[in-house]
């Protein structure tokens, strides 16, 4: 997932937040926890609904997680190719000195990235983003 939050402090308003999410019914947890062991990064979290879940975060960790899995992945390739793409960025530059033209190019992918699930609630187009972002004139 690719993801833009609000914030409510410091100067910039908005974050961008890079996910990797593993779903399993809880009552097979054990594939999650060697999932997690296996990359050596993330957590394991319990929700209600009787599922369970590896989260990985972070810009720099969701990239490095990605290119080790990148060999293995088969249905959801375009989704992480997309995801690698916009953490690179993310990385490199820090969150308030993005330029519009970086700012575009991950609203790019993060709309690409949501036309290849499957089923997507879209929130958000792109001038939703645009104008969040202040990319509007």
């Amino acid at each position: 997932m690719l993801q833009l939050k609000k914030r409510k402090d410091g100067k910039v308003k908005h974050r961008f937040m890079a996910t990797i999410c593993f779903y399993q019914d809880s009552r097979h947890k054990e594939s999650l926890r060697w999932i997690q062991s296996a990359l050596g990064v993330g957590y394991i979290s319990h929700r209600k609904d009787g599922i369970s879940e590896v989260r990985i975060n972070g810009f720099k960790t969701v990239g490095l997680a990605i290119e080790q899995l990148m060999p293995f992945i088969r249905f959801k390739k375009t989704q992480a190719e997309l995801l690698l793409k916009a953490v690179k960025i993310l990385e490199a530059v820090p969150g308030a000195n993005l330029t519009d033209k970086d700012l575009k190019e991950i609203v790019g992918y993060m709309l690409a990235i949501q036309a290849a699930n499957y089923k997507t609630r879209r929130k958000n187009t792109k001038e939703d983003l645009y104008k969040v972002l202040g990319l509007t004139p």
